[in-house]
């Protein structure tokens, strides 16, 4: 049977050092940092398009022109 990568990191955790881990962890985190902001500018590109339909208008233009 063949073993998922879950279990084979957890059999390489269990005989790394600690020094090894802490920079395995350190990767890990970062790793999940670039993954978290990947998703906040997809989510921002994708809201920036959906709202210009409502703001890059003619009357938005106009509604804000006096202030």
């Amino acid at each position: 049977m063949t073993r998922s990568v879950k279990e084979v990191l957890l059999t390489k955790i269990e005989k790394t050092s600690e020094s090894t881990l802490k920079e395995v962890l350190d990767f890990l985190l970062f790793l999940e940092a670039r993954e978290a902001q990947k998703e906040e500018l997809e989510i921002s590109l994708l809201s920036e398009a959906s709202l210009a339909e409502y703001w890059l208008t003619t009357e938005e233009d106009e509604a804000w022109q006096h202030l």
